[in-house]
């Protein structure tokens, strides 16, 4: 604590001595890394990231710190910092004010602090000086060995320093020859202290750490700087006088195992197992990767020491330092050789052993081996080869055994050389005289014995198979050759019993007598046929024959087809029992037929005569209807007396209907005797009845019409004369030739009127215009002559007793239509009355029936 207090307080009083606690610490702690093959330039930055740090720990203190963290992050140099400080705090330092991220940060200030608490550590704390240690210890150590020479007075770290010679003294004082001291001069402090650096660095490993100016320049120079820099001339001269102890130290406990070891390595004795002789190598194994490796290490130390104490005595013009006789180091390397000897052919003599072992315990492995893997192969394989599978299987089945069992036989040949290995294997194994050697002769005898009998049921199962093969594969033969006859013929028999069972859908003698044609053709085929099913039932014969003589057992059937001869005779015989009732079949259609065609005959001697009746009686009435000649009343007594002869041929259109009934009930569809149906006499029939009431209806109407209007016969007539003339769609005009029939007869027409026209003639706005709706329009048109005095009259009625009409009085007292026809005919009025809107209903009279009619 007091070190570290006035290591604050210094460094506020004098920078310079900053600069050469920089100078002085970084060339130690090089002195130190240099073993390591580094070194640092600057000394707060080089340990920021803490590697060099662990790794000048490890250095100066022999030991191994935690793993250090390879990351750039600050988190991983502040870790290795860390684990730094913590190692040093392990060795019984108590930091103060020295923080990981001081160090991190490149606070050089806490940097030297932490560097000087390292070397106060691990070079000053252990100096031991007639019982004072550390600082005082040095010092001691210091003022001893200068207090013989003159102008040398150590008291401190400083002021006693800063001439060069104290520096001078302690290199003179163990090495003489290095140093003149007699010519050095007190005031000349530079080339003292020059003289010191450079001799210390050339001869006795001492980097230089501070220089000459630095010292002679300061009025008081860095107390931690000289404290340093003296600590490794300590080292440098007190390592020589710890070698002769250390030598004795070494010496004879490396002399008493090399004793105890040779004994053992030279002892030969071999084991029997190859686990005992493992368990050798395994001891000497550990003998030499823990217990040699440090005993190499101490001989090494222990020349090492010797060397270096030869050659300080030598320096320091002192005589050589000679051990006892038995404790030279040529006594112990003659001991460590001898032991290297033993070593040597202990190691040859285990190798030997082993691998004598493991050539017997690899041959009994490999038979075992071999042997096991025959023996796997091997496993159930007399079982498969005695196997009568092929007594029970379809010909593929054998071919595809006879396939699998040549597969066999050439695995059989390929194990034949591993059955030669096993036998090889044992003979070697008797000939080694391995230990075993019964067990595996009856091991390897089995499996010789085992491999002549599956040899032996090999070849039996290849001829059992080769000679099933053919047997199957002449039924196979019989069995194609029966299924290439029997579809055919099995095809024919069911297309014969379909046709024997066919119904019958004829409706002709023609068509019955072609199918009877064609049965008795097929009747004559049957003699063939049967002798053909003798052919194919022999097939099945043959096969069976074969079966029963060579005990073939067959496993399924013909793998060809599925008939079978059972099947065949069944259809044969369901064949020859259709024959005749098929015959009976076609007898009774036969007659069926017949009386089919005497019921078409009958029907069609009829309807050839009522037909053409029908249409005959259709045109009278259609000229009947245009041509009267004579009064409507003479026409009307010859149209009834037309209809009582047509109502009396009623009678035979029943007797058609029976006849059609019978042929109805006999499913009779066509009769090519006669064009007519009784659908189309029906209609016919009908239309004749219906179109003989029509005409004597009109002709009633007509006669209404005429007593009703007061026309003449005359007009009548020249009505049908003018209907006649433009129709031509018998009894119907179209508009068109209703519109020039109008013209013809002194009609002056307008669309409109003729509009109007067709609206009054044809209500349904069909476009057509019947006679009857002919006539009833000119009867119309032609009667009351006196009408114009009952137009006006009526026309006065409405206006008022004006001499005018109003298009609004019209409309309101006339449908929209009349209204409409009587302001197209009228005039405006022009009167001295006359207002806005008046009509002449005058005009309207004019127009319609001219100035004759007024």
């Amino acid at each position: 604590m007091p070190q570290e207090d006035d290591w604050d307080r210094d460094l506020l009083l004098d920078p310079a001595w900053e600069k050469q606690q920089r100078k002085t610490f970084t060339a130690w702690c090089n002195s130190h890394l240099r073993k390591a093959g580094t070194q640092i330039e600057n000394i707060e930055e080089d340990f920021r990231d803490g590697l060099k740090l662990m790794l000048l720990l490890e250095v100066i203190s022999g030991e191994r710190l935690a793993k250090p963290e390879r990351g750039k992050m600050r988190v991983h140099k502040i870790s290795n910092v860390n684990k730094a400080l913590d190692f040093i705090a392990s060795k019984g330092v108590k930091l103060v004010s020295i923080g990981a991220e001081e160090i991190v940060d490149g606070n050089a200030k806490m940097t030297l602090g932490m560097i000087w608490t390292i070397i106060l550590r691990f070079a000053i704390q252990d100096i031991s000086v007639e019982e004072t240690s550390a600082k005082e210890g040095l010092l001691l150590w210091c003022q001893r060995k200068t207090a013989p020479y003159k102008n040398v007075n150590i008291q401190n770290f400083h002021i006693s320093w800063k001439d060069g010679l104290g520096f001078c003294a302690l290199i003179h004082r163990h090495r003489p020859e290095l140093i003149d001291y007699g010519k050095l001069r007190k005031d000349d402090p530079m080339t003292n202290l020059n003289t010191a650096f450079d001799v210390a660095e050339k001869y006795l490993d001492i980097p230089k750490m501070l220089d000459a100016e630095d010292i002679v320049g300061t009025a008081r120079p860095d107390e931690k700087a000289i404290m340093t820099y003296v600590s490794s001339f300590y080292h440098a001269f007190s390592g020589a006088q710890k070698v002769s102890w250390m030598q004795r130290l070494l010496l004879l406990p490396l002399l008493e195992w090399i004793r105890r070891t040779i004994p053992w390595l030279e002892n030969r004795m071999p084991e029997n197992t190859m686990q005992a002789m493992q368990q050798k190598l395994e001891d000497f194994r550990d003998y030499r990767r823990l217990h040699k490796p440090p005993k190499v290490q101490e001989k090494c130390q222990l020349e090492i020491n010797f060397n270096t104490l030869q050659t300080k005595l030598r320096l320091s013009n002192r005589p050589a330092f000679m051990p006892s006789e038995g404790k030279m180091v040529s006594d112990i390397n003659n001991a460590w050789g001898n032991l290297e000897g033993a070593e040597k052919g202990y190691e040859e003599w285990l190798l030997n052993e082993i691998r004598r072992l493991e050539r017997l315990d690899h041959l009994a492995e490999k038979f075992r081996q071999k042997a096991a893997i025959h023996e796997a192969w091997t496993e159930g394989k007399e079982d498969m080869l005695q196997k009568r599978d092929y007594e029970t299987a379809s010909l593929s089945e054998i071919k595809a055994l006879l396939k699998k069992h040549e597969a066999f036989e050439s695995d059989l040949a390929a194990h034949q050389d591993r059955v030669e290995q096993i036998a090889a294997i044992a003979q070697e194994l008797n000939e080694l005289d391995y230990y075993d050697s019964p067990s595996v002769n009856a091991r390897c005898q089995r499996i010789c014995d085992q491999w002549d009998a599956l040899g032996a049921l090999t070849q039996k199962r290849s001829e059992a198979l080769q000679r099933t093969e053919k047997l199957l594969e002449t039924i196979d033969q019989l069995y194609l050759e029966f299924a290439k006859r029997a579809a055919p013929f099995n095809n024919w028999m069911e297309g014969a019993m379909e046709d024997l069972q066919d119904t019958f859908i004829v409706h002709t003698i023609e068509e019955i007598q072609g199918l009877s044609t064609a049965h008795e053709q097929f009747k004559a085929t049957l003699p063939e046929a049967d002798k053909e099913r003798q052919a194919i039932l022999g097939i099945h014969n043959e096969i069976a024959k074969i079966v029963q003589t060579y005990h073939v057992n067959m496993a399924g059937t013909n793998p060809y087809t599925t008939i079978n001869p059972q099947e065949i005779n069944a259809k044969w015989d369901k064949v020859r029992q259709l024959v005749p009732q098929r015959d009976q079949a076609l007898i009774e259609e036969h007659a069926r037929q017949q009386n089919n065609e005497r019921l078409r005959r009958q029907f069609a001697n009829q309807a050839n005569v009522i037909g053409p009746w029908i249409q005959t009686k259709m045109e009278e009435i259609g000229r009947i209807s245009i041509e009267m000649h004579g009064t409507l009343e003479d026409q009307l007594t010859h149209l009834r007396q037309y209809e009582k002869s047509i109502v009396n041929y009623k009678p035979k259109i029943d007797q058609l209907e029976g006849d059609h009934q019978l042929i109805q009930e006999a499913l009779i569809f066509d009769n090519k005797h006669t064009n007519y149906t009784m659908e189309h006499i029906r209609v016919g029939w009908e239309q004749l009845l219906t179109t003989i009431a029509r005409t004597i209806n009109e002709i009633e109407n007509q006669i209404l019409t005429r007593d009703a209007k007061g026309i003449s016969q005359e007009q009548l007539n020249e009505f049908r004369a003018s209907f006649n003339h433009f129709d031509r769609r018998s009894g119907i005009m179209d508009a068109e030739d209703f519109k020039t029939c109008l013209i013809s007869v002194g009609y002056n027409l307008g669309e409109n009127e003729f509009s109007r026209i067709m609206s009054i003639v044809d209500p349904n706005r069909m476009g057509i215009v019947t006679f009857q709706a002919f006539i009833d329009f000119m009867s119309r048109e032609t009667a009351d002559t006196d009408t114009a005095d009952q137009v006006m009259a009526s026309f006065k009625v409405l206006a008022g007793d004006k001499n005018y009409i109003l298009a609004d009085e019209l409309r309101r007292e006339l449908p929209p239509d009349q209204a409409e026809y009587c302001m197209a005919r009228m005039a405006p009025y022009t009167g001295p009355d006359a207002v806005p809107g008046a009509l002449d209903y005058m005009s309207f009279s004019t127009a319609l029936y001219g100035e004759s009619d007024l």
